[in-house]
């Protein structure tokens, strides 16, 4: 009897014993589980950058001091049961709020850096282009310091600046990439597109070469936002053209003072003789003075047939056009009535 008890006793003890254990495993486990299901702390989406030699623990640990997650040993002991977790990628990820530390850390596993965008505007002429570049975050800026003529050379460019030859779109790019190789992409985009429309134009256009069409392209981009009006306006330039008359169009005389330009042309502005005032210089420009769009490349060597010499702002947001100068005053007359009127109503 007493060597039953005995045993009795250690089975009861080894039955505790075991359900100790039962109950640590099952309460570590029940741990480990809802700590691994912690959500980050911050309150808007923001950029981790993972560094090159960066750790597991490394990064936890900088994130945990930045207050993003409360705690990191859940993640280490993870991370010896899942060795994968421990396999992070540098670059820069998007956190957004309330993310499980495991989404992100997967995030990190995969390398799915987060993609950042660079428009080039419509219309946007190359200093417009270098503030952005100047301005983007994690994009490497390599070419704003250099002169037209380096940057177009690293371009690959036979023409003495890029002004006109950035296809304006949206160009996607991932953190610390370079300015130089967004721009490749954009002067190859805008080359392309050059090439497929010179082969698609019309015969009688008089225009040289594909750089000719560049050049009164921007001139009709900076003209008109209408993209259905452009074939019209570009009419009037190759008319004037062919007629030797002055392109006398405000865009270039902007373009020629940009950089101490204030948002009104002044009478000096007009007067100044700078190599892109058509009210100065005959024919055209001696480069583009913006990126055009498609519509102004197609509308500049498939114009419209017209005989109009003249347009002029309706104050509609479109043009009127004139085939005389006195057609033409009078619809400036109108446009500045319109304007005064306007005025005294605002």
């Amino acid at each position: 009897m007493p060597l039953f008890k005995e045993m009795t006793k250690v089975k009861k003890i080894a039955l505790i014993v075991v359900v100790a254990i039962l109950l640590s495993v099952a309460t570590f486990g029940a741990w480990l589980h809802f700590s691994l299901q912690e959500e980050s702390r911050n309150s808007n989406a923001e950029y981790v950058e993972v560094n090159s030699g960066d750790t597991l623990s490394k990064l936890c640990q900088r994130m945990k001091q930045e207050g993003i997650f409360s705690h990191c040993l859940a993640l280490k002991v993870k991370a010896k049961i899942s060795s994968q977790l421990a396999s992070i990628q540098k670059g820069v990820y998007l956190l957004e709020p309330n993310t499980p530390i495991l989404d992100f850390i997967a995030m990190v596993n995969n390398g799915s850096e987060v993609h950042f965008s660079f428009t080039i505007v419509e219309g946007d002429n190359q200093f417009q282009v270098f503030e952005k570049i100047k301005q983007k975050a994690y994009l490497i800026d390599d070419v704003t310091n250099l002169s037209n003529k380096e940057l177009a050379e690293k371009l690959k460019l036979e023409f003495p600046r890029v002004e006109g030859w950035l296809y304006p779109d949206t160009y996607h790019y991932s953190a610390n990439s370079t300015a130089l190789d967004l721009l490749t992409r954009a002067v190859a985009k805008q080359q392309q597109v050059l090439a497929t429309e010179w082969e698609l134009r019309s015969e009688d256009i008089g225009i040289d070469s594909p750089y000719q069409a560049l050049i009164l392209a921007s001139i009709v981009e900076k003209e008109s936002s209408v993209s259905a009006e452009r074939p019209l306006i570009a009419s009037v330039f190759h008319n004037r053209l062919q007629k030797k008359m002055r392109l006398q169009t405000d865009p270039t005389v902007i373009y020629g003072v940009w950089h101490e330009y204030k948002g009104d042309i002044t009478s000096r502005h007009l007067r100044e003789k700078t190599p892109y005032n058509t009210y100065r210089i005959n024919g055209l420009t001696p480069t583009p003075i913006a990126n055009p769009s498609l519509a102004s490349i197609k509308a500049v060597l498939n114009p419209a047939k017209s005989q109009y010499f003249y347009f002029v702002a309706s104050g509609n947001g479109d043009h009127v056009f004139s085939r005389t100068l006195d057609e033409h005053n009078r619809a400036v007359r109108n446009y500045l009535r319109k304007q005064r009127i306007n005025k005294l109503k605002g």
